[in-house]
């Protein structure tokens, strides 16, 4: 394994401290919620213990303070994902309700019967329901890019889904269910030389990969901040700023105003126009710790150790007798999703769970793609920052010990 201070690493992550059933803890749950830092811990301490009050109306020295640093966070993000401007990061609840914001305020003041929506074949849940439903109110229709038992987009069907009528490509950066991580530049590319905008689904990749917005050009990119080592209750939609400012509010309410009469209300600008309320004031500057966290030690270094923890998992994997591997794209994030002869994943994860090991097991709001591999469910082992060769080693043995208990 390359140089990494992961001693130092697991040691600013408190919970990893715990036992499970008197096992020491081994969460490999990442896919679904990341573990937090003693700094993102401290951070929400801080703001509730001295410096909470609500933002952007007060005059008050509390309310200045909190303002101060919850646009701070906005910064942060801004530079983290590299948008050219802080108007164009949106505070939300996470990726889902992102993708929500756009389809009903992008798409739904746009789109037209006959309109094409088009998704992949590996999408989360999360990525195909608000666009059902877009199509169910507008008369849009969905089309699908197939993917091959790899789990490889096939990219010759998806340059030839793109016709006069798509209105919007949506498509994930990295598969939840597969690990697998989709050519997005290339997709944005071939989508553009017909002058089709695409929404990047981030909520996998923020925490493992480098995103740079302006590089890969994309006109939406969403992303959930518990997965990036973030509290929960709050995510990002990045929208470009000509696009945002060309749709409607998504909610109405306090702060996306600037004036208000029974007759009208003018809308406040960019980026409040889509931030009605209270926002997840102390989630938000927790959200901005977790970037400075992953900046001090450098997402490029992370992605490198979490690919060869996945290049040892996969290795190990492969020598264990009818355990299948789910998913094996060339280009792949730290996900090992797999099954077991005469074993249900449900009862994998059950088992594994008295050894103390944290594992996800079910569709992964992925339905589709269970269907696609003939499997009613997969179990999930994803890997983050604090994951060790050592506990893949701790999650293969407790692999090998369910198998001669199953025969």
């Amino acid at each position: 394994m390359t140089t990494f201070p992961i001693a130092q690493i697991r040691a600013d992550f408190p919970i990893l401290a715990e036992k499970i059933r008197n096992k020491p803890l081994v969460y490999l749950d990442n896919a679904a919620s990341s573990q937090k830092p003693q700094a993102v811990i401290d951070s929400l301490v801080q703001v509730y213990s001295h410096e909470y009050a609500n933002i952007h109306r007060g005059v008050h020295t509390l309310s200045v303070k909190a303002t101060e640093r919850f646009e701070a966070a906005r910064e942060k993000v801004k530079n983290f994902i590299n948008a050219a401007s802080d108007k164009e990061i949106i505070f939300v609840r996470g990726a889902t309700e992102a993708i929500n914001l756009v389809a009903q305020s992008f798409g739904r003041s746009q789109f037209q019967p006959g309109d094409e929506i088009l998704i992949s074949a590996m999408e989360h849940h999360a990525n195909i329901v608000p666009w059902q439903m877009l199509c169910q109110q507008t008369g849009a229709v969905l089309k699908v890019v197939p993917m091959d038992m790899q789990g490889e987009l096939l990219f010759t069907e998806f340059e030839n889904l793109l016709s006069s009528r798509t209105r919007l490509v949506a498509i994930t950066h990295m598969s939840n269910a597969l690990g697998t991580i989709n050519p997005v530049k290339k997709i944005v590319d071939v989508a553009h030389a017909k002058g089709i905008p695409v929404l990047l689904d981030g909520a996998q990749a923020i925490p493992h990969l480098a995103v740079d917005v302006q590089a890969l050009d994309c006109d939406f990119y969403v992303f959930s901040g518990h997965k990036l080592y973030g509290p929960s209750g709050v995510g990002v939609l990045y929208g470009k700023q000509a696009l945002l400012e060309a749709m409607p509010p998504y909610q109405g309410g306090g702060d996306m105003i600037r004036r208000v009469t029974f007759a009208e209300t003018e809308y406040a600008g960019l980026p409040h126009k889509f931030e009605a309320g209270t926002p997840a004031i102390a989630e938000v500057i927790g959200l901005g710790a977790a970037i400075d966290y992953i900046n001090q030690i450098g997402i490029d270094k992370i992605a490198a150790y979490e690919g060869q923890l996945l290049e040892y998992a996969t290795a190990q994997a492969r020598q264990i007798p009818g355990l299948t591997i789910i998913g094996e794209a060339a280009e792949k994030g730290g996900i090992l999703s797999f099954t077991l002869h005469k074993i249900h994943p449900h009862d994998i994860g059950t088992m594994l769970d008295s050894l103390g090991i944290a594992i996800r097991a079910g569709h992964h709001c992925a339905m589709p793609v269970m269907d696609f591999f003939g499997v009613p469910a997969t179990a999930r082992a994803s890997f983050a920052m604090y994951n060790t060769p050592q506990e893949i080693d701790v999650l293969m043995a407790g692999i090998k010990s369910l198998i001669e208990v199953f025969g």
